[in-house]
């Protein structure tokens, strides 16, 4: 009885056809402080449904407002075989009566799953789209062909049922097929045209324009793994940094980020989400001055922002690290009352020493992050000494993301993936633990596609390559 009228003809949303009346009894309770015990007493015979409370209030004949407990539609008011001991009881006391009750219901009560039952076809029931991201205040669908017919109805509720939903759009194209900037066509399906959003990952603030850079927020716990695994103090090179769901919360917890994308508009949001978020712990009052002129140059204690070829990248900035002095205040503000009594214990400075070579090296542009490695052969070529067994400095840790098939055990993916690695360094690579040389973890990321999945394959650059000595032209 409590479902949405159907309507399967449906391509234009109309609210007013579903409204519903539904013939309903309640017990009126006469002494309004008895309510919670009655409700209690009725037990099974209270009608439970979501999103409606089964005590309304109702007016008698008389005009008369009072407090009733709806209840099973099995239970007639006009009809005492239809009532449980219970009622009886109730009524025979005069606590209660039973009345008729109408309960009208409209769109606003059914959610997105009720009206998309009660419109799309029957034979499309069981997978209709619930899988939509939301980015900001923007619903992205990613709509099979069965459903274009409905999507704007479908567009419409979606926006109705989501206050904090503003704009839905649709995929019309793969990311990344159409430009390097792994940014999508796409149309507006229902609300506002203003893609310029505001999200919130990693206890970090990002602002972007989401036409125009790349984002996916089914990354968040891909983008946690991996972070969790840098440590303060350390160097990082994120080849393809987006707008900074790596590098930003890399840098809050005191990791040096030189964090690269092609794209100029990502490049801009993560410039602005260096500056919104900081990156570190607060400078002592005396460095404040230099800390906001470094700011209006978007030049950020622990994270540097680039804007360069990816290949060209890895290898200029294993150069600049090597020939850069950094070094970080990181010493918490002293407080007033410190600054005021020269008595009291000072804070002792803490100072951080960026590392001369990077620690971890991140490619995540699956589609073709596997084709960057050739640019890390001959990395340190002449800087073994740098190095293990001569220093306790290790080989940088490179993760780098593709796209492979699945099955259940990912034991040939991980084979293919090893195999791909291994002809672009020219050096044989397979599965295993990543802190021994020639292995490679490969971590499953998420389904992409029914057939496709995403990986990240980590492992130790091996010596052979990274001191390879190349053959000049």
């Amino acid at each position: 009885m409590i479902r949405p009228p159907v309507n399967r003809a449906m391509r234009v949303l109309d609210r007013s056809f579903f409204k519903k009346n539904v013939t309903l009894s309640a017990a009126r309770v006469f002494d309004r402080k008895q309510i919670s015990k009655i409700r209690a007493e009725l037990g099974h015979d209270v009608l439970r449904i979501g999103r409606m409370q089964s005590v309304q209030s109702i007016r008698s004949p008389t005009g008369e407002e009072s407090k009733a407990v709806l209840l099973h539609p099995r239970i007639k008011s006009i009809d005492a075989s239809t009532w449980s001991r219970k009622i009886s009881e109730l009524v025979k006391s005069s606590q209660i009566d039973l009345t008729p009750y109408n309960l009208e219901i409209d769109y606003d009560y059914w959610n997105y799953h009720d009206i998309m039952g009660a419109i799309l076809p029957e034979e499309e029931q069981d997978e209709y789209p619930t899988g939509f991201s939301i980015v900001g205040h923007v619903a992205h669908l990613n709509l099979r062909e069965e459903y274009l017919p409905y999507k704007t109805l479908i567009a419409q509720v979606l926006l109705d049922k989501n206050p904090t939903i503003r704009a839905v759009i649709n995929k019309t194209d793969e990311v990344g097929d159409q430009n390097a900037y792994r940014t999508f066509s796409y149309e507006l399906l229902a609300g506002e045209h203003d893609l310029n959003v505001e999200v919130h990952e990693g206890n970090c603030t990002f602002r972007f324009d989401y036409s125009k850079v790349y984002w996916n927020s089914r990354l968040e716990t891909e983008h946690r793994r991996l972070v969790e695994k840098f440590r303060s103090g350390e160097a990082v090179c994120d080849v393809m940094a987006g707008v900074g769901p790596f590098a930003v919360p890399a840098g809050k917890k005191g990791v040096f980020v030189w964090a690269n994308d092609l794209n100029p508009d990502s490049f801009g949001s993560l410039g602005e989400a260096v500056e919104r978020n900081k990156v570190c712990a607060p400078l002592p009052e005396a460095l404040e001055i230099i800390y906001r002129i470094l700011m209006a140059l978007k030049v950020s204690r622990f994270v540097k922002p680039f804007n360069e070829d990816g290949r060209t990248f890895i290898r200029d900035s294993a150069t600049k690290l090597l020939e850069t002095d950094t070094q970080v205040d990181i010493t918490p503000k002293e407080s007033r009352a410190q600054r005021q009594n020269p008595s009291l214990r000072k804070v002792p400075r803490t100072i951080v020493t960026a590392p001369k070579t990077f620690n971890h090296y991140v490619l995540n542009l699956p589609a073709s992050a596997i084709t960057f490695l050739p640019a890390f052969i001959g990395l340190y070529a002449g800087h073994s000494d740098l190095f293990t067994p001569h220093t306790s400095t290790k080989l940088p840790m490179i993760h780098v993301y593709c796209f492979s098939t699945k099955s259940d055990d990912n034991k040939e993916e991980e084979i293919k993936i090893c195999k791909e690695i291994s002809e672009q360094i020219g050096y044989e690579m397979k599965p295993g633990d990543p802190e021994k040389e020639g292995e490679v973890e490969i971590w499953d990321v998420r389904d992409v596609a029914p057939l496709k999945r995403m990986f990240c394959a980590s492992f130790r650059l091996p010596k052979e390559v990274a001191f390879r000595e190349m053959l000049k032209d």
